[in-house]
């Protein structure tokens, strides 16, 4: 018979494949409960349904959560770890606005969509992912950067030369954003565009910056997800 902690941290058992069944389980009806509360013109009897299987979703997940810092080692270390704070937000929105008739305080119940989270602790791919962040952790904080410098930059360019042009658009630098923003990100909606030949021509190299701002972070995770491959293989 396994223990506690075996069944709840690992997935080679019979019962750690079960918890984690039920879990994932009561994640997903979870959220479908949750999209279900939005429906308009909801029955009363429905309203109370979805409401009991709140309750009885966030127990079972504050038992989970009670349970995952029991077995921790070190429990700090959980409790301050990315799914220990999902946990810990899964639930806490019930607790807060339990008997407060406050309406700021609905307004955390948005926070149950972040139950969607608590599968990614069961996805190897999702812990991949995660692991290959963690590797190109310092690359992507230089991507960043970067890019807000690019981003401020193509902002001060098309302000100059759009300004006087089109005022209602590019009234300043940071009216300008808008257009930079969708413009590295090659989105495009078409709402704002130069209509200069100074700024099309700035807007022509602005395109060409933002193919590599679109690309650059793809590569990075591609490389990184092979080398958090690597090292699961070698954990292995």
């Amino acid at each position: 018979m396994p223990t506690v902690k075996q069944i709840i941290e690992t997935n080679d058992t019979k019962y750690g494949r079960l918890f984690d069944l039920s879990v994932q389980t009561l994640v997903v009806l979870s959220i479908i409960s949750f999209s279900v509360e939005t429906l308009p013109n909801l029955s009363s009897i429905w309203q109370q349904r979805l409401h009991a299987f709140e309750v009885l979703s966030v127990t079972l997940f504050s038992i989970e959560y009670v349970l995952r810092i029991w077995v921790a080692q070190p429990k700090r270390k959980f409790v301050f770890s990315f799914f220990g704070i999902v946990d810990l937000v899964a639930i806490l929105p019930f607790y807060i606005g339990l008997g407060i008739d406050l309406r700021a305080v609905r307004l955390l119940r948005l926070l149950r969509i972040f139950r969607i989270f608590k599968l990614g602790r069961y996805s190897a791919a999702v812990q991949r992912f995660h692991r290959a962040l963690v590797i190109a952790k310092e690359e992507i904080i230089l991507f960043l950067g970067v890019s807000l410098i690019v981003l401020y930059l193509a902002s001060v360019g098309i302000y100059y030369f759009e300004r006087e042009a089109q005022p209602e658009h590019f009234a300043s630098v940071f009216h300008s954003m808008w257009w930079a923003l969708i413009t590295l990100t090659t989105v495009g909606y078409g709402d704002v565009y130069p209509i200069t030949t100074g700024g099309r021509i700035f807007t022509f190299f602005v395109l060409f910056v933002g193919l590599g701002v679109v690309s650059v972070p793809a590569g990075l995770l591609a490389s990184a997800l092979t080398k958090a491959r690597e090292m699961e293989n070698i954990e292995k």
